[in-house]
């Protein structure tokens, strides 16, 4: 199944999968934190992302790493805001997708150039999100988490896992269509409210989520899952990464959401051989 989902930019195809490069402009982020956060140094990333093969760039101003503590508002916007409009500027015909679980900062994203909203809470933390992407009929990404990421990790027991995210998805879908939202991607939320054991039976159960027919986002860049499994650290994580990526692509997923742009695409390039 190819999919296609509609974007200001124009129509952004998953005959192959699409890579979506992180642009963190973030102090504290678990990885990259602090390493963009003036005009040049975002649009070197952004430059990079498109260089190396990446279709998407995601700007993300809030750390959403385990215990992280909310950001103000109005400091998020104005973060958000200011790195959409560089990237907009420098980039014209880029695809922006910014990652935000506040109404009112994805409002302020699509209003000065963004073409998506990708939401770590599902529409769960916010009750204006979904109304507000159906008003401004962008394509949304709905992950799956059970709580804010201060305490997600408190809130890893389920009776059974696979089956009450699918019917969160199952219900969060449905306020999705009733606000008229049509393009949109789902995303397990590796890394968040579960452990290491669990990502892993989700990424081995990737192909569950095919019963939405929508095409499947999977984040897990240097993430917990695999810098802890290798008793290492996020900085040499790389290896790991590419490695489930590459058994991401192998279970369907249709996006990688990377720090690395170019090790996926060679990653994406010899697993369509494959």
């Amino acid at each position: 199944m190819t999919y296609t989902i509609r974007t200001k930019s124009g129509l952004l195809s998953m005959e192959k999968p699409v890579i979506m490069g992180i642009l963190n402009v973030t102090e504290d982020s678990f990885f990259d934190g602090g390493r963009y956060t003036d005009r040049d140094s975002i649009c070197r990333r952004a430059d990079q992302i498109l260089d190396e093969g990446g279709e998407i760039i995601d700007i993300g101003a809030v750390s959403t790493r385990p215990g992280a503590m909310e950001l103000p508002e109005t400091e998020e916007i104005n973060r958000i805001q200011n790195a959409v409009r560089i990237v907009r500027g420098h980039c014209p015909t880029a695809v922006i997708s910014v990652d935000t679980w506040r109404a009112s900062v994805a409002r302020a994203a699509v209003e000065n150039g963004a073409d998506m909203i990708n939401d770590v809470s599902g529409g769960t933390f916010d009750p204006d999100m979904i109304p507000t992407i159906g008003q401004q009929q962008v394509p949304y990404c709905l992950m799956h988490t059970p709580a804010k990421p201060d305490k997600m990790q408190n809130c890893t027991e389920y009776r059974d896992i696979l089956a009450e995210m699918l019917q969160f998805f199952g219900q969060q879908l449905e306020k999705l269509h009733q606000a008229h939202v049509h393009d949109i991607i789902l995303d397990p939320g590796f890394g968040f409210g579960k452990t290491l054991e669990q990502n892993y039976f989700i990424l081995r159960n990737l192909d569950a989520f095919k019963v939405f027919d929508l095409p499947i986002l999977v984040g897990v860049s240097r993430k917990s899952m695999i810098y802890k499994l290798l008793n290492t650290t996020p900085d040499k994580a790389l290896n790991g990464t590419t490695v489930v990526h590459a058994y991401a692509l192998m279970r369907g997923a249709h996006i990688l959401r990377v720090h690395d742009v170019r090790e996926a695409v060679e990653t994406r390039t010899i697993m369509g051989l494959l």
